[in-house]
């Protein structure tokens, strides 16, 4: 660990914006043995020219084009590039705390003198535009998230886990590649497959990275998510038995009832408020003004 190599692998498409505040990051770090790996996957503003700034100014800055080809394939050319004893995903619009690496190296110690790969994971804060105002986690992150079951059944329906969140052994990824059939949730699908792994984990409860909050149109969102999670339903008959994903599908069913189930009484007792009678009144009165006028 003393001197460990720690390849850091920021994909960007079109998020030039954001870029240099990311690699930032990078550059403050405490630690200073690591390789950051950029891979511009085909953007079309400024992503290559403001690399390039980065790679020209210190040589552990790598840079990379491809045609667009998707987040997965973008973070698989990553860890294809990568020589480090360790990995660390970091997206082109989130931000590390510039003690990240030295703090989850320093718990790796704790590993010491054993063979298996592990995983250190730290908590992490939320912030829009101006990293000095930050909000709350959208879930509370503790050790007994990591486990495969927790993280089957829990993933949304109680946390997910940010990806830069995580130190990696390198290891881990000798066999393991993100899906590039999926173009969501392939987080989780990477959180399945390497806790179906004899990996051990540390967890440093502290806020060690910086997720970054989008206004983007929640409607576009929620139908791109949920298109997306069908086909990862069908892609988790890979990674579990059977059996399992039998009982998955059927837990899956009783949480969207019961989400249902609370959006229909909330609905009911919207309806029944005051509130919402003055206004259905209002609207009531405009029509017919409306229709009175017409019939002038």
């Amino acid at each position: 660990m003393n001197n460990s190599l720690v390849s850091i692998i920021v994909p960007c498409y079109n998020q030039a914006i954001y870029l240099d505040d990311c690699l930032q990051s990078v550059l403050d770090q405490t630690y200073s043995n690591w390789e950051c790996i950029i891979i511009n996957d085909g953007s079309i503003d400024e992503t290559g020219e403001v690399a390039k700034t980065w790679v020209d100014s210190d040589s552990r800055f790598k840079y990379v084009y491809q045609d667009n080809q998707g987040l997965s394939a973008t973070r698989n050319v990553g860890l294809s590039m990568a020589i480090g004893d360790y990995i660390q995903f970091l997206d082109a619009d989130d931000i590390l705390d510039s003690n990240k690496l030295i703090l989850s190296l320093e718990e790796c110690r704790k590993f010491s003198g054993s063979e298996q790969w592990h995983i250190v994971i730290c908590n992490f804060m939320m912030f829009k535009e101006d990293i000095a105002n930050v909000s709350v986690p959208y879930c509370a992150l503790e050790q007994s998230c990591f486990s495969f079951d927790r993280l089957l059944y829990g993933w949304e329906f109680e946390f997910t886990i940010p990806i830069h969140c995580g130190l990696f052994s390198s290891g881990l990824f000798k066999d393991f590649r993100f899906p590039e059939i999926l173009k969501a949730k392939e987080d989780w699908v990477m959180w399945l497959m390497l806790y179906k792994k004899d990996v051990l984990t540390q967890f440093i409860d502290k806020p060690l990275v910086f997720y970054r909050l989008h206004n983007n149109s929640m409607t576009q969102q929620i139908e791109f998510m949920e298109e997306n999670y069908i086909k990862t339903l069908a892609y988790l008959k890979n990674i579990v038995n059977s059996d399992d994903y039998v009982d998955y599908l059927i837990f899956v069913l009783k949480q969207k009832q019961k989400r249902l189930n609370h959006l229909k009484t909330r609905i009911d007792n919207y309806r029944k408020s005051r509130g919402y009678k003055i206004l259905r009144s209002i609207r009531e009165q405009s029509l017919t003004r409306y229709v009175i006028k017409l019939l002038k």
